[in-house]
């Protein structure tokens, strides 16, 4: 019995051999585990992004088609107010009664995307890519900027029943460096990089080189393709910290 035992191991051996080899062949990030959901929004440069394009093809090569859902929704021109329920202006500015019907009407329209999408699915990572703040710096709302993104991700968790939310901010471009038309362009930019780089579920991505030679408030087809990849590239990077 233990000769018969011996070969049989003996036998099996190069099988062991060959199923380590290929999980050594298998790239790592196909092997991460769980399923992940990444919504997507924000104002005009958010809506020219095509996710198909480059960001929905490199989450699935990293976690696998059916464990990733990608959800895009986003207005052009819209200030960060539309995604904020409670927004409350930095100054003493009097608000119309069309204005305060607009405020969060983007935020239940993306909610209503989301929830359609994942129809009662739970997800291992939550990733909110946000491409705004064009809007927020022609209005000169940079006060209040950084409060109002955290009470987006407020609402997220609260109406998606999350315990935490990762998050990567595209960084608005060097279009308007002067502050000359866009009196709060710089002061957004550096609101971004605090907001990415003060939370460990938070990260951002340069887009200056992506609106053309003339540095464009938008930016070009091939700009919006890499724009993608580089949002992929962060947010696979926290879906995969534990």
């Amino acid at each position: 019995m233990k000769k018969h035992h011996s070969k049989s191991i003996s036998r099996l051996q190069p099988l062991f051999r060959c199923a380590i080899i290929l999980t050594m062949l298998i790239p790592a990030t196909v092997l991460a585990e769980g399923k992940h959901l990444f919504i997507l929004s924000g104002q005009s440069n958010m809506a020219g992004l095509d996710p198909k394009a480059s960001f929905t093809p490199a989450v699935e090569a990293a976690f696998g088609k059916d464990n990733v859902t990608v959800v895009k929704n986003a207005l052009s021109g819209a200030p960060i107010r539309s995604w904020v329920q409670d927004y409350q202006f930095p100054d003493k500015r009097e608000i119309d009664e069309k204005e305060k019907k607009n405020m969060g009407r983007k935020y239940a329209d993306l909610l209503q995307a989301v929830q359609a999408s994942i129809q009662g699915s739970t997800y291992d990572s939550v990733t909110f890519v946000w491409m705004q703040g064009e809007r927020d710096a022609k209005e000169q709302l940079a006060d209040v900027y950084a409060r109002s993104f955290q009470a987006i991700l407020d609402q997220l968790k609260k109406d998606l029943k999350l315990k935490d939310i990762n998050f990567v901010i595209g960084r608005i471009s060097d279009f308007d460096m002067q502050n000359k038309n866009y009196p709060h362009w710089t002061r957004i930019r550096e609101i971004q990089i605090k907001l990415a780089e003060g939370n460990p579920r938070g990260a951002w991505v340069d887009t200056d080189d992506l609106n053309g030679d003339n540095n464009g408030l938008h930016y070009n087809k091939a700009g919006y393709a890499t724009l993608g990849q580089r949002f992929a590239e962060k947010a696979i990077a926290l879906a995969k910290k534990k």
